[in-house]
């Protein structure tokens, strides 16, 4: 559902010291779409706790995070943050794998080609035919797996070049938070397209994860969902992760901590998960 609310467009706001927009799907898909056709990088991402926290912990990448053109409110904690620190008025979040189909359809209706980094072969195999069943005129302009290591010299421009070459205008990228992240804002500046860090979003497409149930998303237990799913993966980011979050919001909501964002980064990132 999309949000309707008279607070969508004020912009980025203060969630932890991460710069969140206060936005919705509409809204985003509309600024993505106009960035490809325009041929201007636009780094974007959708975080949830998770993806707030790596910034918290990591005063380096929250700078990174802070650079982005886009940081939608992924999870409901994280919309909820923004209509309690800053009144925005969010009826709804701006889910990463939702937000992603969006931009697939509206990039298929404008004949923007689509780029898709990461994740595993296997993986890619189920999702290309996923999109182009749910999205037939969907023009996917190149496909590359995950290398999962770190990249080398000289490899950050090479592909850059392989997804110039392919003729994409858009590209996703399911690497995984923080890596994702930090490969989105290593490519910004060598891209003339938008760069989507999508997430889980390459898994759910592909039908490898399903999504909770509507009533578990609206009432932010999606999280107790995804831990039923991977206990072994994900159970710190969850119990450790979660409350941490709240009493930061609490203590930041109080007055008690200012949390001052750290200034957009621009230096680079010479080595980044590939």
């Amino acid at each position: 559902m999309t949000a309707t609310s008279a607070g969508v467009g004020q912009g980025k706001r203060n969630v932890l010291g991460v710069l969140v927009d206060a936005t919705d799907y509409a809204t985003a898909t509309a600024q993505i779409i106009e960035a490809a056709k325009e041929r201007r990088g636009f780094a974007v991402t959708a975080l949830a706790v998770h993806g707030v926290m790596t910034g918290v912990e990591d005063p380096a990448h929250n700078a990174r995070l802070n650079s982005f053109d886009l940081v939608t409110p992924d999870g409901q904690p994280v919309r909820w943050a923004l209509n309690v620190l800053h009144k925005a008025g969010l009826t709804d979040r701006v889910y990463g794998p939702e937000l992603t189909l969006r931009v697939v359809e509206q990039a298929a209706a404008e004949g923007l080609p689509v780029y898709l980094y990461g994740s595993t072969e296997p993986t890619l195999e189920r999702l290309v035919p996923a999109l182009m069943g749910m999205f037939p005129s969907l023009r996917i302009a190149g496909v590359e797996a995950s290398k999962f290591r770190k990249s080398e010299p000289g490899e950050a421009e090479a592909i850059a070049e392989r997804i110039k070459a392919s003729g994409a205008r858009v590209v996703l990228v399911g690497l995984g938070c923080p890596r994702q992240e930090i490969f989105t804002y290593a490519m910004r500046p060598l891209l003339d397209m938008p760069l989507l860090a999508v997430g889980a979003a390459f898994d759910y497409h592909a039908g490898l994860l399903k999504n909770p149930p509507a009533w578990m998303q609206r009432y932010a237990l999606e999280w107790l969902w995804r831990l039923g799913l991977e206990p072994k993966r994900l159970w710190k980011r969850y119990v450790l992760l979660n409350p941490a979050y709240l009493s930061r919001l609490a203590v930041q909501r109080l007055g008690l901590w200012k949390a001052t964002p750290p200034a957009p980064a621009t230096e680079r990132v010479h080595e980044f998960a590939v």
